[in-house]
């Protein structure tokens, strides 16, 4: 850290946009036992600044499947809290783009995340992303709403910058998860290097490294018991940014037990084999579900507790520098 971060750090650590993301009471979700509404209550007492829900968390009580009128409810308790809201869905095809779109603007979100999901050859996967992307600036660019691509486990850091770099899409930037990177073969920090102008958003975890062969898959776990080098990530992104923050929305997304496989390898050439996959799933247990279900929410608030905790000491080094 130098003097210059170091006065960023200060000026921008205490009002620091933490949003409660849905993943992390994953399980609890799947069975409905915490729905979308549930969120915004959690949120609030954490004193948090929004939330980060995909389309189909909660299931048959999702947003995907709520009516307009519990869409505006949703979107009124919200406002009422003084939350904003973020729509995350796991595709980048129009149709799909629609209703993430849909829902967005019906409880008033301010923001849409999706991620491509092809299998082909690297370079044909690239085209069809380029194409969805061209039909979401040419539908969407006056919606009010910003989009972001988030490095999802296939794609490597130079890649989505090019893709957001080439797009001409000034609503378009990439949201940065602390873990997905690993999968594509890469490092976290390296990674946020190649990807650091176009990144407004984040994913925070942490994740255990998994050598699979030429490659690496991850497995997430409690944050600060994995590989992720939490401390330098968070300080590299809260100093993004010149003028005002670059990333305007952290989102606390603990994930223990779920785990992805390696996609990129040492050898695979210029152009590989991109294969397909499912969207993000944390399995459930097959025995003591209940337990489970009790250790995923309190996951959740040690996460809360463990950021804030490595936000306090990150301006405390801050602190000392500029003394």
């Amino acid at each position: 850290m130098i003097r210059s971060e170091a006065e960023k750090i200060i000026q921008r650590i205490d009002h620091l946009p933490l949003y409660l993301h849905a993943y992390a009471y994953h399980l609890n979700m799947r069975v409905e036992n915490i729905l979308p509404l549930d969120l915004l209550d959690i949120a609030a007492e954490q004193k948090l600044f929004g939330v980060k829900i995909h389309v189909l968390d909660g299931e048959t009580r999702s947003l995907g499947q709520s009516d307009d009128r519990n869409l505006a409810l949703f979107g009124q308790k919200a406002a009422q809290l003084g939350l904003d809201i973020h729509i995350e869905t796991s595709s980048s095809e129009p149709k799909l783009i629609d209703q993430a779109v849909d829902i967005a603007l019906k409880v008033k979100a301010s923001s849409v995340r999706f991620y491509p999901r092809y299998e082909g050859h690297l370079q044909q996967v690239i085209a069809k992303i380029d194409s969805d992307i061209q039909y979401i600036k040419n539908t969407y660019s006056d919606s009010g709403l910003t989009f972001t691509l988030e490095q999802h486990e296939d794609l490597k850091g130079a890649e989505l910058a090019d893709i957001v770099s080439r797009s001409g899409m000034d609503t378009l930037s990439i949201l940065f998860d602390f873990a997905n990177m690993i999968n594509a073969n890469e490092q976290p920090l390296a990674a946020l290097s190649d990807m650091a102008p176009w990144v407004t958003q984040v994913h925070i975890k942490d994740a255990l490294i998994i050598p699979e062969g030429k490659g690496t898959g991850h497995k997430a776990c409690a944050s600060g018991a994995g590989d992720m080098p939490f401390k330098q990530l968070l300080t590299r992104l809260i100093c993004l940014g010149d003028e005002r923050p670059q990333v305007v929305a952290y989102g606390l997304e603990e994930e223990v037990d779920y785990y992805a496989p390696a996609f990129r390898f040492d050898d695979e050439g210029d152009n590989p084999w991109i294969p397909w996959r499912q969207m993000s799933e944390t399995p459930l247990p097959k025995e003591q579900l209940a337990e489970r279900l009790v250790q995923e929410r309190n996951d959740a608030l040690k996460q809360i507790s463990f950021v804030r905790s490595m936000l306090d000491e990150i301006k405390q080094d801050a602190l000392l520098l500029i003394k």
